[in-house]
């Protein structure tokens, strides 16, 4: 099975360009293939993580990936995808984030000996020179076809319009093409179905200037069942820098996955074999849920690392009342492993949720209502007693009936207590000292 097969099947396949000459290219081993990654923060977000696992899965079948920082064409902005215009980034921010990048996406993609190779496309863009480039390169542009992309019809139709300096984006990022085509031999690019006019001018652009093919793919834009935008919560997006999202609330973020999300999340998100995945399917209920447990356990591993994974997995069965994964469940996943239960984590850990609470505030009693306040889990007395008329409140894994149902020092063993609110929020209030 070729790289081009595992990723279809996995669903990162939207379009190709050139199929029959893409299959040849990528059945040879030691081709380079490149994705683009916007710099405009210092981390990316789970939003990010299709053309990042796309990489790997090129670097595992024999290819080498190129991950290209946008330090030049993230001072002008790209306008796909975009109704209005990005702030300009000073050189400055540009670097720090790219810096950022680096070192996530080192966590998923291997960069030692040229395995892989990660560059900044201001080394190059910031030294054009503005008459050569349009004589060079600008020449093989036409701005008829041009208006006609996508990412530029939607910004002719919006309020804001498109301004010139992004009107020069799909001519840098197809130069970009070009350079690394000439510089390492790359003739494959890839990104999210918003790129498709932005690849194919940079197809185009070799093949007018050098004569020689070059290829594409493009990924679909990836939604929940619900129709979100896929990283974005609540709270915000979901970060791969620990500082912005720990790596207790990235765990829980993917077990918090809808059930119809599961199969298709753990294909794209994870390593595990298709046929252990393709079992889920007839999974319901409990079973289901370890399936979700897989998913967050193997996700944090690849954005954390393992010993983060692991810590989060046991504050999930420990304090939350999760049962551990069956056997039978995603074998090939390390969850089952011996060092998942070597490393056990002793006492209680900082990384969930928690609250610290004086012992005074519980020795005449604290109202429940008062506790889901204090742990942000409702915003008003109001809310907490829907929540709990509605059966939604939990202290200790047992559902409270009574508003104003006191909590007690009892209710601390071992100095902790842990809330609920509904099936998937949890906070822990611990006893200071």
């Amino acid at each position: 099975m070729s790289v081009l097969d595992v990723l279809r099947e996995r669903g990162f396949i939207e379009d190709t360009t050139h199929e029959q000459e893409l299959i040849d290219f990528l059945e040879k081993p030691g081709g380079s293939c490149y994705i683009g990654f916007d710099p405009t923060a210092s981390s990316l977000h789970v939003g990010s993580l299709v053309p990042i696992m796309s990489l790997a899965h090129m670097q595992r079948n024999g290819h080498r990936p190129i991950a290209l920082v946008g330090g030049g064409t993230g001072l002008v902005g790209d306008p796909s995808g975009k109704t209005e215009m990005r702030k300009f980034l000073t050189l400055e921010q540009v670097a720090e984030n790219v810096l950022g990048i680096r070192r996530q996406l080192e966590n998923f993609i291997e960069f030692q000996d040229d395995k892989a190779l990660m560059v900044n496309n201001a080394d190059w863009l910031a030294k054009l020179e503005y008459i050569p480039f349009l004589r060079d390169i600008g020449r093989h542009f036409s701005v008829n076809r041009m208006i006609k992309a996508e990412s530029y019809r939607m910004r002719l139709d919006s309020e804001e319009g498109l301004s010139f300096v992004e009107f020069n984006y799909m001519l840098l990022q197809s130069y970009d093409f070009l350079k690394l085509f000439d510089d390492y031999d790359c003739q494959l690019q890839m990104g999210g179905s918003d790129q498709w006019g932005n690849i194919v001018s940079g197809i185009e652009l070799i093949r007018k200037m050098r004569q020689k093919t070059a290829f594409g793919i493009t990924f679909p834009l990836i939604t929940t069942s619900s129709g979100a935008k896929m990283g974005k919560t609540a709270k915000g997006a979901v970060w791969l820098d620990a500082d912005r999202t720990s790596p207790y609330d990235y765990f829980q973020f993917w077990v918090n996955t809808d059930d119809q999300d599961v199969v298709r999340f753990l294909a794209l998100f994870t390593f595990l074999p298709m046929t252990e995945i393709r079992e889920i399917e007839a999974l319901s209920g409990v079973d289901l849920n370890s399936a979700k447990m897989v998913l967050a356990f193997e996700a944090t591993a690849l954005a954390h690392g393992e010993s983060n994974a692991i810590e989060s997995y046991h504050n999930a069965v420990e304090y939350f009342n999760v049962q551990p994964v069956p056997e039978n469940i995603l074998r090939s996943s390390k969850i089952h492993g011996n060092i998942v239960l070597k490393m056990k984590p002793a006492g209680v850990t900082v990384t969930a949720p928690h609250t610290e609470v004086d012992l005074s505030a519980v020795d005449d009693g604290l109202p429940v209502f008062k506790a889901f306040q204090m742990a942000g889990l409702v915003k008003s007395g109001g809310e907490a007693r829907r929540l709990i008329d509605q059966g939604g409140a939990y202290v200790n894994g047992e559902r409270i009936d009574s508003f104003d149902q006191m909590i007690t020092d009892q209710d601390f063993p071992d100095g902790e207590l842990v809330l609920r609110a509904g099936k998937k929020r949890y906070h822990r209030l611990v006893i200071k000292n």
